[in-house]
């Protein structure tokens, strides 16, 4: 389901620290935030397909909601399966384990950017959607496809004769080549451009879709994140301003990561 090089990256721990602090705790922070904004009410029973650990399937059952992951990973697998309040099994977010509207919300967090080919990312929001019951969220999370620029510069990447070139296809057609072999970089992935998540969204039979900017333009800011994000008084303003801007059309280029909220038809 998931190819050598992009298997490895997960089974050796290459996201399982990623989402706490800096950049990543912000990505966790403003996801969480629009979550709560988005789902139904607990209790509902959502899918957090391509879930993971459960970095957020446990504050989700926590919350009272019944999670059910379902990741390709089955180390991930094991791991989300052993929280409180969260089953999990290995599938694919194209062709899911599951019965015609049997959730209430689908989470598809991590696919997405691991589907290459427009097709199969077409197929994988169809699946969320047919899962989900009439009038059921889905909520899907993608790359920008500017974020191995912007990162590129903010660490320093471009030093190295090896990253040039694979910005410089990611620019052109989103495809982020990485074989595995420079282990500090992102694995391979798909890196969407702000206008292509809502499209998919709306090929696959979705309706209501709007895209909002995760981190913003403030996951550049390095050192002052983390200065905010140690204050809780300033990343409280911080989550604030940012929530202003989300639906801001300039802002969608310069964030690291974008949400897609639709809805199955009722």
């Amino acid at each position: 389901m998931l190819s050598p090089e992009i298997l490895e990256y997960y089974e050796r721990g290459g996201e399982r620290e990623r989402l706490t602090a800096g950049a990543g705790r912000l990505e966790f922070l403003r996801t969480w935030d629009v979550l709560t904004r988005t789902l139904p009410p607990a209790p509902a029973r959502v899918l957090d397909v391509g879930g993971a650990t459960g970095v957020y399937a446990r504050p989700l059952a926590e919350a009272g909601h019944r999670v059910h992951v379902i990741d390709p990973v089955p180390e991930h697998v094991a791991a989300a399966g052993a929280l409180d309040g969260v089953t999990a099994e290995v599938g694919d977010a194209r062709d899911l384990p599951e019965r015609d509207a049997s959730a209430d919300a689908a989470l598809l967090l991590g696919p997405l950017y691991h589907l290459p080919d427009r097709a199969d990312r077409v197929a994988a929001w169809r699946e969320a959607a047919r899962v989900v019951r009439p009038g059921g969220v889905v909520v899907g999370a993608v790359i920008s496809r500017f974020a191995s620029l912007i990162d590129g510069v903010a660490k320093g990447y471009f030093a190295e004769p090896g990253f040039v070139s694979i910005v410089d296809r990611a620019l052109g057609d989103g495809v982020h080549r990485n074989d595995g072999s420079v282990r500090q970089w992102f694995t391979s992935a798909y890196f969407h451009h702000p206008d292509e998540p809502a499209a998919e969204a709306l090929e696959a039979g979705l309706t209501g879709v709007r895209t909002v900017a995760v981190e913003g333009p403030v996951w550049m800011t390095g050192p002052r994140l983390t200065e905010f994000l140690a204050d809780p008084r300033l990343t409280g303003v911080m989550l604030d301003m940012l929530r202003r801007i989300e639906d801001e059309p300039s802002v969608l280029g310069a964030s690291g990561h974008l949400l897609t909220i639709a809805r199955r038809h009722a």
